[in-house]
């Protein structure tokens, strides 16, 4: 974690006090900071479009495309089982998760701004490095590149949105990475939709679109404000101060400034931090919050769901071309599920939508099992047979929808 502290938040007394409106300047921070969250999105969507291409397969992966041609009209989504495939998924996930452990000392030390732009330029360079591409290594060190740019964005545009909004509108704000993430997707899917009809170079221009939203996101982040909360931090207080009034649009922002003020010293207080996060009396929170709903979130298999996306549609009998559509379809259920949980998290809570969706992902779930056991979807199986299984598909869609509601709970 990057060390954050709130900015007092509905259960300080001064809350009550607080004064401010939505000024421009607030917008405008909103915006770039909640790019960020296009980077995850847009690598999410585009990879797993990407993977299922002709002729990105030959050119990388020759044994994939000789054995999907020779599957062409089985299920099998097993042909595409290669270890090297893999590792080119794989190796973002993990460059993003070792550089989370740097990037949140850059978030404390230097502040959230900071953070935001390194992830940026890392992600252009990986942008960059896959489109040129003309070895698995390159496409490696790539995917290495956009990972570590992942991870300082995933680290920072949350904490930062989180800091820079009004307590009372704190929920719905934050879920502006959430909805960034998504958008991120379907525009990888529509971009990737066409792109397949360009060969042989097609695969190219969608990896190489990812330099887009990075060059948008370090533009912008020349005139991203720092947080208030990261500038008491690093003890500038006359700066956080005028920051916040810039922010809110007003000078009367005494409440706030002393919450923030009180917040860090309370933080700087804590000695052993992470002793006292394992202390008896935080265990339950830290397991069922920090250990166990992020865990189980990641096991619901949704990640690797959106990735495979087009393959799984491709086993349901779907062509190239329509499992791409297919995706776009995916990607717009997911902005839509984002868009319901904005418009409700602050009314609602966060708990009631946590578990209303949460039943019904587990609803959608059971819906889809019964419907691919009832059409022998297996094994090597034809698509003549597997017909009954494209019933699965509108249950699929809603799980999408639901899972989205859902995650986005998890992410204020």
């Amino acid at each position: 974690m990057a060390g954050g502290f709130g900015a007092g938040g509905a259960a300080s007394e001064r809350a009550e006090f607080y004064q401010g409106r939505i000024t421009g300047y607030f917008i405008l921070a909103c915006i770039v900071g909640s790019l960020g969250g296009s980077l995850f999105g847009y690598d999410l969507g585009v990879s797993s479009g990407v993977t299922s291409m002709d002729d990105f397969l030959k050119k990388f992966f020759p044994k994939v495309y000789d054995r999907k041609q020779a599957h062409l009209h089985e299920t099998d989504y097993c042909k595409y089982d290669n270890q090297v495939l893999t590792l080119f998924t794989s190796s973002l996930y993990f460059a993003g998760l070792i550089s989370t452990f740097g990037a949140s000392l850059v978030t404390r030390n230097y502040g959230r701004r900071i953070s935001i732009m390194v992830g940026s330029v890392s992600f252009f360079l990986g942008g960059a490095v896959n489109a040129g591409a003309m070895n698995i290594a390159m496409l490696i060190i790539g995917r290495i590149l956009l990972g570590v740019g992942i991870g300082f964005g995933n680290q920072a545009v949350p904490l930062y949105l989180s800091e820079i909004a009004p307590y009372k509108i704190r929920g719905a704000v934050n879920q502006l990475f959430q909805l960034t993430t998504c958008l991120g997707i379907l525009i990888a899917d529509i971009i990737n939709y066409f792109t397949d009809k360009i060969h042989p170079w097609g695969w190219r221009l969608s990896l190489g679109l990812a330099m887009v939203p990075a060059t948008m996101i370090f533009i912008g982040g020349l005139f991203l404000p720092e947080t208030p909360n990261s500038l008491v931090e690093q003890g500038r207080l006359e700066e956080a101060r005028r920051i916040l009034e810039k922010v809110r649009g007003t000078h009367k922002v005494d409440a706030e400034f002393e919450d923030l003020k009180d917040a860090s010293e309370a933080a700087r207080a804590v000695k052993n931090p992470f002793r006292n996060l394992l202390a008896p009396r935080n265990r339950p929170q830290l397991v069922i919050g920090a250990l166990g709903i992020p865990a189980f979130q990641q096991l619901s298999g949704m990640n690797s769901i959106l990735f495979y996306s087009p393959v799984i549609f491709q086993s349901l009998g779907f062509g190239s071309g329509a499992a791409l559509y297919s995706s776009i379809i995916t990607g717009s259920m997911l902005v839509v599920g984002a868009l319901v949980s904005m418009s409700v998290v602050d009314r609602l809570g966060r708990r009631f939508l946590f578990m209303e969706a949460g039943i019904q992902m587990i609803s959608s779930m059971v819906r889809i099992r019964s419907v691919t056991i009832t059409s022998n979807l297996g094994f090597n199986s034809t698509l003549p047979k597997c017909r009954l299984a494209k019933i699965s598909i509108p249950f699929l869609f809603f799980f999408f929808f639901l899972h989205q509601v859902y995650l986005c709970t998890l992410n204020i």
